[in-house]
């Protein structure tokens, strides 16, 4: 009996801590993501532009070179739109010259009266994070740095970003350019971005212009005569002992940052089972750890949340998917939505959302379709909610007010034929006229 009774005690012993497992696992990531040594951070579905995680997201820095994501944003919107391709070419100006020349930037020794490509240059700055090929390709674009800074600033309003206030093309403090610094901005002004801002910044890049990951991927270039090698180090295929320990799956962008006033910043982003996630972290204290937070976040991105079709197109809120139809052949007509609701959700939250009808009321007469209708008809929105606690919002703004897909008429609804739509008129007549001597005696 006492062995049975020790036997016992040990399953039910063991259940409890196999339990406390499934329970603590995810409370201790959330722990390590609040304890980030980061000052600043947020993560990012890229896709749906969900937010899985933010601290301190709304703080404008210095973000350094995660400047250069909007420089490589206009470089490569300016060859989509035909006004320059990757075998332009262009001479170096004086000014970029001279930044090449300066050994406390980072650089690949640009030369005078030598012609680069559009590629070169783009290359340079996306893996080595050259400041001259920056601004070389901000002259041939813009004309001058100081047009360009306009430019970025101009994009940063229509993209949204709150935060961000541009005042060069390369992420240095204006200050450190000993008065080179562009024409219309301060000898002390240095650039600013949230984590935020800097996160919709690359969500932007990473979704209008996929092809900049397939520069930002690459581990190492020759440029001329020489050996580029990437300053994001999670990238597979590095091939170095020094790098091997923050190699992560899936990482293929996007770019590092550091100055004395910013610290070490880094805007990276992976993909892995089809689901992209773009992480940022601003003032870290190393090399090292802007790395090492970075991976946190992405660890638990991929661990903690999944892709999940919440409502699958033509979902129905129980008892209340139908409209009154005015002057039809039948009293009422289904409605369903047109398109599947897809979020990431963080493991077991699924049951806190829920969604509900809002209607077009511009489409209803005293609350009914008017006849005739066709199937496919949208007639309003159906609207998600979140009634948990693990809401970050989204990072489109309009998308943060409320996530919807529309609700469209699931049959045709026609219209009575005209002798019954005469009775009904008259009916109406009637009813409307009992309502206005209502009116009179109440």
């Amino acid at each position: 009996m006492i062995k049975t009774y020790k036997s016992l005690t040990a399953i039910v012993m063991a259940t409890v801590l196999l339990m406390a497992s499934f329970v603590m696992s995810p409370l201790k990531i959330h722990a390590q993501l609040d304890n980030l040594s980061a000052e600043s951070a947020i993560l990012v579905d890229a896709e749906t532009g969900d937010i899985l995680y933010a601290k301190n997201a709304d703080e404008a820095l210095p973000p350094a070179s995660m400047t250069k994501i909007m420089t490589e944003y206009l470089v490569l919107e300016a060859i989509e739109k035909g006004d320059i391709s990757w075998d332009t070419r262009t001479e170096i100006s004086e000014l970029a010259y001279s930044i090449s020349a300066n050994n406390s930037f980072s650089g690949v020794g640009l030369r005078l009266d030598h012609e680069y490509t559009v590629k070169q240059l783009y290359e340079a700055m996306a893996i080595n994070s050259d400041n001259a090929t920056s601004i070389a390709l901000a002259e041939l674009i813009a004309g001058s740095e100081g047009e360009f800074v306009k430019m970025m600033n101009q994009k940063a309003d229509e993209m949204g970003l709150p935060d961000a206030k541009f005042v060069n093309s390369t992420g240095l403090d204006n200050k450190d350019l000993n008065g080179k610094h562009p024409e219309g901005t301060g000898a002390d002004d240095t650039n600013l971005m949230s984590a935020r801002s800097t996160a919709l910044l690359a969500y932007h890049l990473v979704n209008d212009f996929e092809e900049a990951l397939d520069i930002s991927s690459i581990p190492r270039k020759e440029f001329e005569d020489q050996e580029m090698v990437n300053w994001n180090w999670m990238l597979p295929g590095m091939d170095s002992q020094n790098f091997e320990q923050f190699t992560y799956e899936g990482m293929d962008g996007l770019k590092t940052g550091f100055t004395d006033l910013a610290g070490y910043s880094f805007a990276g982003t992976a993909k892995q089972d089809n689901n992209r996630l773009i992480s940022v972290v601003m003032r870290t204290d190393s090399i090292e750890e802007r790395f090492n937070q970075t991976a946190k976040l992405l660890d638990y991105g991929f661990n903690d949340f999944s892709k999940e079709t919440l409502f699958e197109a033509g979902h129905q809120i129980e008892g209340e998917s139908t409209i009154p139809v005015y002057r039809g052949k039948q009293d009422s007509v289904q409605v369903e939505s047109a398109e599947a609701i897809e979020k990431m959700v963080r493991n077991g939250d699924q049951e806190n959302y829920s969604v509900s009808y809002e209607f077009d009321e511009e489409m209803l007469k005293d609350g009914k379709l008017i006849a005739p209708v066709e199937k496919g008809t949208e007639v309003g929105r159906m609207v998600l909610t979140y009634s948990g606690d693990h809401d970050y919002g989204n990072i489109d703004t309009e998308k943060e007010e409320s996530f919807s897909v529309p609700v469209v008429t699931s049959e045709d609804a026609e219209q009575s034929n005209w002798f019954i739509r005469l009775f009904q008129t008259i009916g109406d007549f009637f009813v409307s006229l009992f309502n206005s001597i209502k009116g009179l005696f109440s």
